[in-house]
């Protein structure tokens, strides 16, 4: 009972030691409290407004200590006025907000933001992560475009309103600027500041700034980093047949050979043992050098090309190692044949 009593006879209306997770929080239920009220205390970094029936009636915008028992607030007056009139005390409501810079917010984006790649020709699913700085530069707007009517506003909530709106333009400057994703990352500082300025007009219809965004990292979803990992198998390859001189028409018949080998259903026997024989031959015709271009040096000094000797079994064996390591052959195709070379000492 005493502490109603005394809640209703409170003179001083402040906002004591706000979280700092909160923008807007509703200072009072109690109508008696504001109707009694006779100074305001507006802190450093603070805002207050004045509500009546949802429309905003008057604000503070500047720290200090106000009287409100002067007839200098003619909005005050009114609104003593209409409480003593109406009892219903949801009629009024005092807000107050932080008018402060809020700085080093979080970020993420909630999915993947996909565009095509335009190198590759592949669909990228594309996140990213980083921080923002933001503050409150229009209360009223912000009080009627994103609060809209709620008792309590956290910082986290206009992370959503940011990041609904701020991917878009991070999708369309993808899809213009013929970035492939390993590009990506060398471009954060660009693909930030070119999604920030496009979203000013947006956020400042909703009453704040951003005052810096940030891309710190970004990732691919599993189905990119997977296109990406064939790339770069099928890269390594093309090196390793290069640097053997092997074609990729002999590679691919390598392969077609090797599997009708390996043909885990049982299969034709012939059809093995043939397909064993075939895949022996190309594996001695690739290290016999058919394919064996002309070293790169002795082009560039126009000088007679050196024939490798094909019975040399050190060659053989250096480019079966050669083979092995690039994943041509397996263990057991390794060891059969470099037995097979050794046999010839």
């Amino acid at each position: 009972m005493s502490n109603s009593f005394s809640n209703q006879l409170r003179s001083v209306i402040e906002w004591q030691n706000p979280k700092s997770d909160t923008l807007f929080e509703k200072w009072t239920q109690n109508g008696d409290e504001i109707k009694n009220a006779s100074k305001l205390i507006v802190g450093p970094g603070q805002g207050c407004l004045f509500v009546y029936e949802g429309k905003v009636e008057g604000f503070f915008e500047e720290e200090g200590l106000y009287d409100l028992k002067t007839g200098n607030i003619p909005f005050w007056t009114t609104i003593k006025n209409i409480m003593y009139k109406f009892e219903s005390a949801h009629k009024v409501g005092i807000y107050f907000y932080r008018k402060a810079e809020m700085q080093n917010i979080r970020w993420g984006t909630p999915s993947p933001i996909t565009y095509k790649d335009p190198v590759y020709n592949f669909p990228v699913g594309l996140g990213a992560f980083g921080n923002f700085s933001f503050k409150i530069t229009k209360a009223i707007d912000f009080f009627t475009n994103v609060i809209a009517g709620e008792d309590y506003y956290p910082v986290k909530a206009i992370q959503k309103v940011i990041l609904s709106r701020i991917t878009q333009p991070i999708s369309d400057f993808l899809a213009k600027a013929s970035f492939s994703y390993v590009d990506i990352d060398k471009h954060r500082n660009e693909i930030a500041e070119f999604s920030k300025t496009s979203c000013e007009s947006i956020f400042s219809k909703l009453g704040f700034e951003l005052l810096d965004f940030r891309i710190e990292g970004t990732s691919f979803d599993e189905e990119t980093r997977t296109r990406i990992g064939r790339i770069a198998d099928m890269s390594a390859e093309a090196q390793a047949m290069k640097e053997l001189g092997v074609s990729y028409q002999d590679y691919q018949q390598l392969e077609a050979l090797k599997n009708m080998a390996k043909n885990e259903g049982g299969g034709n026997l012939g059809m093995q043992m043939g397909a064993g024989l075939g895949m022996g031959q190309m594996m001695g015709n690739m290290m016999n050098g058919q394919n064996q271009q002309q070293p790169p040096q002795q082009q560039q000094n126009n000088l007679p090309p050196t024939q490798p000797n094909p019975d040399d079994p050190m060659q053989k064996l250096e480019k079966l190692k050669k083979m092995f390591d690039a994943g041509f052959i397996d263990e057991q195709e390794y060891k059969q044949k470099k037995q097979e070379i050794l046999s010839q000492f």
